[in-house]
């Protein structure tokens, strides 16, 4: 199986273009945007993913109702330092979530945002202006803990996908934070494509039950047991995200929801709620297309890209697809990737790293 990866010049730089399931075969799902990947994705006579045809023989889970949410709100609101702890990264899902523990669901937020090194600025100013605005507390949380293992991943080769042992980092320090200043319930941005069940699972998360994540997750969990230990830092680091919530819940049994799973409406009315209120704006640099991530998360789809074919946030956009958010056609449009070298280089310079890692 070809590792190559097809490139553009462009004004003398190389510009990595990459489509799903390229060097892979290049079949994509006639009904979502996933690439066939034997044997853990394949694709019917009708060229439809055993993923897709799952979902059409499962029973349809009733739809949550945003009275399901506020009922487990009620249940503890009012009753500790603050309603929640709201992790917000500046991009449009967690800003919203914010507004709306704020304003709609009349809680007592806390906002908290961290930045492992590769957080983008105009993300950060989304996050102050969104606190100033709404007059609630703000804990932001700047760390350098996590950059030997990333430099560790990328250098290693190793197949693991970087967002993942970090997803676990950040869900551990968002329990810890939650439990220091007593809050109920964790508050995602999470969106239906994330998750379909009240579950603890972030957007990098991945379950390797699923076999859109089999491979992944199989290859993270082999990173984070093998590779990490020369690296005492991490001599206590959960190697896996269910470990990771057995000893948090141990220490504060916070609930982790996302007022999205509950909404009647979606992105495109949230948007405009937030650019009106809290003059938010997406950042300038963004993957997938009108999302906000850290500036690594371009490292981790490029890589996730030349081992797999995809990324999670094609699992992520075939949710959305089979459950009607989200067309086929804007999801692929979304996860168009054109990433340059300058780009890419100046990303891993932070880790003493070059482009020569990541081929």
């Amino acid at each position: 199986m070809s590792q190559d990866l097809p490139f553009i010049a462009t004004g003398g730089q190389r510009t990595t273009h990459i489509e799903v399931g390229s060097g892979f075969g290049g079949r994509i799902c006639s009904a979502c945007v996933l690439p066939e990947i034997k044997p853990h994705i394949q694709l019917d006579a009708d060229g439809v993913c055993n993923i897709c045809q799952d979902y059409r023989r499962q029973e349809r889970t009733p739809l949550f109702l945003e009275s399901d949410f506020i009922k487990i709100l009620d249940k503890k609101r009012g009753k500790h330092r603050y309603d929640c702890l709201v992790m917000c990264s500046g991009g449009k899902d967690s800003t919203a979530a914010l507004y709306f523990m704020k304003t709609r669901y009349k809680c007592n937020p806390l906002a908290f945002t961290f930045d492992h090194g590769f957080e983008q600025n105009d993300a950060i100013d989304n996050v102050r202006k969104a606190v100033d605005k709404l007059g609630v507390d703000f804990v932001f949380f700047k760390t350098n803990y996590m950059k030997d293992m990333f430099k560790q991943l990328i250098r290693s080769k190793s197949k693991a996908v970087i967002c993942h042992p970090c997803s676990i980092w950040y869900m551990d320090l968002a329990y810890k934070m939650a439990k220091r200043f007593d809050a109920p319930f964790i508050i995602a941005g999470w969106t239906k494509g994330q998750s379909k069940k009240q579950e603890v699972m972030s957007s990098c998360g991945c379950n390797v039950h699923q076999p859109e994540y089999r491979a992944m997750a199989l290859e993270t969990q082999k990173f984070l047991d093998e590779e990490l230990n020369g690296l005492p830092q991490y001599k206590d680091f959960p190697r896996t995200m269910e470990t990771m919530l057995k000893r948090a819940k141990k220490e504060h049994n916070a609930t982790v929801l996302s007022p999205h799973w509950f909404l009647p409406y979606g992105p495109e009315e949230y948007v405009q709620i937030i650019k009106e209120n809290l003059g938010w704006d997406y950042t300038a640099q963004s993957y997938p297309k009108k999302s906000t991530n850290c500036m690594l998360n371009f490292i981790s789809a490029h890589n996730s890209m030349r081992d797999y074919g995809y990324t999670h946030y094609h699992v992520e956009a075939s949710k959305l697809v089979r459950e009607g958010v989200l067309s086929r056609e804007e999801a692929l449009k979304n996860l168009r990737m054109d990433f340059d070298d300058s780009m890419l280089g100046g990303i891993l310079g932070k880790l003493d790293l070059d482009v020569g890692n990541i081929r």
